[in-house]
């Protein structure tokens, strides 16, 4: 069995929205599951720390989580074409994981999601992408042969997946966002089961 960490931040919705269809797509390989995981908000308030388990939604995720994973698929919304600071925060403190080499050699994706079409989209997936190859993972895209990468209208990147929430504050994922999503998904899963079968 391949366990593969979907961790991200969301804060209205969306980016959480693509991390569902995203293990949908890992968990239609078959040997392989997603591992659902978030981080908490960066507060400013030292007086008022988040709370050790969130209120709703997926546990937050440990360092521990990233050991143990065979595959990382990222996700944030844009911040002035980066990522979010919560997860920015927690990836800057995985230094011990990059000194003992504990991601190195596995599978990696990212994910984000924009309120206009032109909202950094792809520079936020580059940002995300930094770290994951500092730690030496294997970057994993999605490529122009997908109908969907060549027909959406909304979000999709060869970068990764992605989301145009627009003027309406759509949290919903149209037809060809979803699509991509579970693409890339089972694309990150059918890479961590070849890499484990070649390590047997």
């Amino acid at each position: 069995m391949a366990e593969i960490l979907v961790l991200f931040y969301s804060r209205k919705g969306s980016t959480a929205e693509l991390a569902r269809q995203i293990c949908r797509g890992i968990e239609s390989v078959a040997g392989a599951r997603a591992k659902l995981r978030t981080v908490p908000q960066v507060d400013t308030v030292v007086e008022h720390p988040q709370p050790p388990v969130p209120q709703d939604g997926p546990p937050y995720a440990t360092h521990q989580d990233l050991r143990d994973c065979d595959a990382l698929i990222l996700g944030s919304p844009t911040r002035f074409g980066n990522m979010a600071a919560p997860l920015k925060h927690f990836i800057d403190g995985t230094s011990a994981l990059w000194v003992s080499g504990g991601l190195a050699g596995k599978p990696a994706a990212v994910f984000t999601s924009t309120q206009t079409m032109h909202g950094g989209q792809e520079t936020t997936l580059l940002s995300m992408m930094l770290p994951l190859l500092h730690h030496g993972m294997y970057l994993v895209g999605l490529p122009y042969t997908e109908t969907a990468l060549n027909q959406t209208t909304t979000g999709g990147s060869p970068y990764g997946a992605s989301h145009v929430v627009g003027p309406q504050e759509a949290t919903k994922l149209s037809e060809d966002e979803r699509t991509l999503a579970q693409l890339l998904g089972k694309r990150v899963a059918d890479l961590a089961m070849r890499l484990e079968v070649s390590r047997t």
